[in-house]
């Protein structure tokens, strides 16, 4: 397919199916001629508001029909879309606007509280809208003909930074339109399709939701955040074809009885991504819809979405067994590159995945991000060896982005096996918590499992959070994981929780956990 801006994959839908239906949002329907029209509307407004067109556009605004013409008005005009989510703290979506120059900021009714309840926003022009709004508009036919390029950037994601400042992914039109053209293919999106949107725009995996979808002709169909709550509902009722989501949605939704309410006969694809889908998730969520495929979908925002990708056979007697229990990430993208590299920088079967090619991004917002981040390749006597990128020098298409994810080749397909930054030292041993989980998991009391380093003190020790039906006391499971795991794995302290909690991306809140047991620690002192 021809490399296209992600408003260009719009375009081309629009002429080719204008009566079809592009959006469900909010109990009203909008053709793709509806939606491109007030698209082109609210790019007019904004340019007659700002004085010219904005160069970058933030959206605080989610789930609305705002939020989406939105996002296709800012691509129409060049601009670079950063999206903030209203549920975050005020201070943060300041925080971002001011990290990335914002010039206008788009907001729809779920963020107008922000806006108006809170000083802070004097140094952006700020554009309150409501569905209403959008649906009226109409273009007066001023705009200049659309001239996108590929290489101007496309979105600028803000994902959490080590040092705590947030670290800006900004996203060429030409990474995304790579990962677009595969995925239409890949998964078989066509027009009619009807594609669920359960990722909040400040999740990356909303790429897929709203342009995979109206590259193919397909219907985005937006459920509102109470409908989430019963999953299994919304893909029956709203007749899903293709269903994208965080494993997590299938572990809280058997746990409040929400899994089991019925079967689809229209959902042909089923993927997953965020963090390990387990082959127990995988089992449950194949119940709902036996003939559709399973998909387990990997890649950090830095390598546009997803970069590799497994499916399931369709006889789950087929279906691999691995060292973790979760579905294999698959292959990487043919059209990609990439090598598995060991502490010493050479290529393993088991160590650090690394890739480059279309996807790869060009870099951090602020390139002092970049150190340490990539690798550049090295043909030496005793064969490839890895260099890291020290922030000095040019960095060039040539470095493969350091994904800071673990993997081994498990019968010719990768496993995950955790994050890098996962593998801890106590008591002079390495551990890798990833490990740990997997065997509690394998427990018939329990459900889910997080472990992590209790942040008090030096002698700071393993403490392991899990879900399940059955409350264990630390002699229990002590007992039981001293049977498969080294005493130096066995975590000291055991936390049942009814649920994990998760991130606003809908992954186990890992951090929060932390915070959690350093709050109680502190009160205890007090």
């Amino acid at each position: 397919m021809t490399a296209r801006t992600l408003y260009a994959w719009f375009q081309e839908a629009v002429d080719r199916y204008p009566e079809h239906t592009a959006l469900e949002v909010q109990d009203t329907s909008y053709t793709y001629r509806e939606l491109h029209a007030q698209a082109e509307a609210l790019a007019e407004l904004l340019v007659r508001e700002h004085g010219k067109a904005p160069e970058r556009v933030a959206l605080l605004a989610m789930r609305s029909h705002v939020a989406y013409a939105g996002y296709l008005a800012a691509l129409r005009l060049g601009a670079v879309v950063t999206p903030l989510n209203p549920r975050f703290p005020v201070t943060r979506n300041q925080a971002t606007c001011d990290l990335a120059r914002i010039d206008v900021v788009l907001v729809d009714e779920s963020g107008a509280a922000q806006v108006s309840d809170s000083e802070g926003w004097s140094e952006h022009q700020v554009i309150t809208l409501t569905a209403a709004d959008v649906a009226e508009a109409k273009a007066g036919g001023g705009l200049p003909a659309y001239r996108g390029d590929l290489d101007d950037v496309a979105y600028l994601l803000f994902t959490s930074g080590s040092t705590g400042r947030p670290k800006g992914v900004p996203i060429r039109h030409r990474n995304a339109s790579a990962y677009v053209a595969h995925s239409v293919e890949r998964y078989d999106v066509r027009p009619g399709d009807r594609v669920s949107h359960t990722f909040d725009l400040t999740f990356d995996p909303s790429v897929f939701d709203l342009f995979v979808t109206w590259a193919a002709g397909a219907t985005l169909v937006v459920p509102q955040r109470t409908e989430l709550l019963t999953p299994v509902d919304y893909l029956i009722g709203r007749r899903i074809t293709h269903w994208f989501s965080v494993p997590s949605v299938v572990t809280v939704s058997r746990s409040l009885g929400k899994l089991f309410t019925g079967v689809s006969d229209t959902l042909r694809y089923s993927l997953f991504i965020g963090e390990q889908l387990t082959l127990d998730q995988a089992a449950a969520w194949r119940r709902i819809a036996p003939g559709a495929v399973i998909g387990n979908v990997y890649g950090p925002t830095e390598l546009t979405v997803a970069c590799a990708g497994y499916e399931l056979p369709a006889d789950p007697e087929q279906w691999p067994a691995t060292s973790n229990d979760t579905v294999p990430i698959g292959p990487v993208y043919p059209f990609l590159e990439w090598l598995v590299l060991d502490e010493d920088g050479r290529p393993a079967e088991d160590g650090e995945l690394v890739v480059r090619g279309s996807q790869r991004f060009a870099g951090y917002y602020a390139p002092e991000d970049d150190a340490g981040r990539f690798v550049s390749v090295e043909e030496t006597p005793g064969g490839p060896v890895a260099t890291v990128f020290d922030g000095s020098g040019e960095l060039t298409d040539a470095h493969y982005y350091r994904t800071g994810d673990r993997v081994r080749l498990e019968n010719g397909a990768w496993v995950h096996l955790g994050r890098l930054d996962n593998q801890v030292k106590l008591r002079g041993y390495r551990v890798e918590l990833g490990e740990i989980e997997t065997v509690l998991r394998r427990h018939p009391g329990i459900d889910q499992a997080v472990v992590v380093v209790s942040p008090q003190g030096p002698g700071a020790g393993l403490v392991a959070f899990h879900t399940g039906p059955e409350e264990f006391g630390r002699g229990a499971l002590s007992t039981w994981l001293r049977k498969k795991l080294p005493v130096h794995m066995v975590p000291q302290q055991y936390e049942h929780l009814d649920a994990l909690p998760l991130n606003t991306s809908g992954k186990a809140d890992r951090p929060g956990l932390v915070r959690m047991l350093t709050e109680r620690a502190t009160r205890n002192e007090g």
